[in-house]
């Protein structure tokens, strides 16, 4: 009896991971790609090594982009849809909602949440997370320096995975090999 049930253990554990493995590639492989911009930010977690912090120009939600119209932003931990559309080089915000968004041609919707400012108040735009803030990198990698650019997997859940972080347009591990 115990055999039985670590075997029926193990095996939810392996379906689990694979599982997970599995929606992550197939978000990769068929999820609409769209490249962001953002500002890096170098932290160290002694705990879990180098990454770096992401900050999208997405992340910053204007009340006037939200669908109805927002006098403030809404509660932290509050779902956000945000229709994005690719303007010049990089997708920007077009609307917001808290309700799920329908995206035209050309469009995709990027799930976040709403986070808390500390100086929120009337007014303030809605701080947007993603789920694509920290990008974690090889040991003494951390540091990049030139113009950060991310592309973006989204499939139609909405959910975006990183695909590639890219240091003035050249993917990031190529890059900081070259700077080694």
């Amino acid at each position: 009896m115990k055999l039985k049930a670590l075997i029926l253990v193990l095996a939810l554990q392996t379906a689990w991971v694979l599982g997970t493995t599995f929606v992550q590639e197939r978000s990769l492989a068929n999820g609409t790609l769209i490249l962001l911009e953002t500002r890096p930010v170098d932290p160290r977690d002694l705990l879990r090594g180098d990454f770096v912090i992401l900050n999208y120009a997405i992340s910053t939600v204007p009340l006037n982009a939200f669908v109805p119209s927002r006098t403030n932003a809404p509660p932290p931990g509050q779902a956000v849809y945000v229709l994005l559309e690719r303007r010049g080089e990089f997708h920007e915000v077009v609307r917001a909602s808290t309700g799920k968004l329908t995206p035209g041609d050309g469009q995709v919707v990027l799930q976040g949440t709403c986070r808390y400012w500390w100086d929120a108040g009337p007014g303030t735009p809605a701080r947007i997370e993603y789920g694509l803030e920290r990008y974690f990198v090889r040991e003494g990698t951390g540091n990049p320096s030139g113009k950060l650019t991310v592309q973006v997997a989204v499939p139609a859940s909405g959910h975006g995975v990183i695909k590639q972080v890219l240091v003035n347009g050249k993917p990031y591990a190529e890059v900081m090999k070259d700077q080694r």
